[in-house]
């Protein structure tokens, strides 16, 4: 646990099975009414007129948060196929203390991580001042349902142990001499 700008986030130590192994091989299949809303609402997020850029950092930084490896594979992928410097990238956890994002992105952050972790934060009326200098009613609504949004896909994908695609990474320890 530690404590920044008067908030306390807590670090939950990995539980995943070592063998990473879902709990259930297709979750989906076995609800497919309610897979088919999700992809309806993922696809109503996407095209509500908010910067895709921005519900992607977003998404990232939910996904940080949940700790959901799938999603941030997914999110991350997203962010350098639109072009998405590196550096920001890596930045996004220190998103309070580094440089390279916007007032708006900011007051998106905030937002994501005061509605992500409410039961702590109660949604502070600072992170709302921030979010509505920056948004319009219209899009911090329609902000407020993509954080919404991925913290369901991220609860169904961390709670079922959903796996991020498998890597071959050559880490630099294997090239230490």
């Amino acid at each position: 646990m530690w404590t920044r700008n008067h908030r306390t986030i807590h670090i939950i130590p990995n539980r995943l099975q070592s063998d990473m192994t879902s709990r259930i091989a297709n979750p989906y299949a076995l609800a497919p009414e309610m897979y088919k809303a999700m992809v309806a609402l993922e696809n109503t997020v996407k095209n509500c007129g908010l910067e895709y850029s921005l519900i992607e950092l977003i998404k990232m930084r939910v996904s940080q948060i949940n700790g959901c490896a799938f999603c941030l594979h997914m999110h991350a992928t997203e962010l350098e196929k639109l072009g998405e410097h590196p550096m920001r990238i890596h930045l996004l956890p220190a998103w309070r203390e580094a440089t390279a994002y916007t007032p708006r992105e900011r007051a998106a952050l905030g937002w994501a991580e005061a509605i992500t972790l409410i039961a702590q934060t109660q949604a502070p009326d600072a992170d709302y001042n921030a979010l509505a200098a920056e948004f319009t009613e219209a899009e911090q609504m329609k902000l407020t349902v993509a954080i919404g949004a991925i913290n369901v896909w991220n609860r169904l994908q961390v709670g079922f142990r959903g796996t991020n695609p498998e890597l071959t990474i050559q880490h630099a320890a294997s090239h230490a001499a």
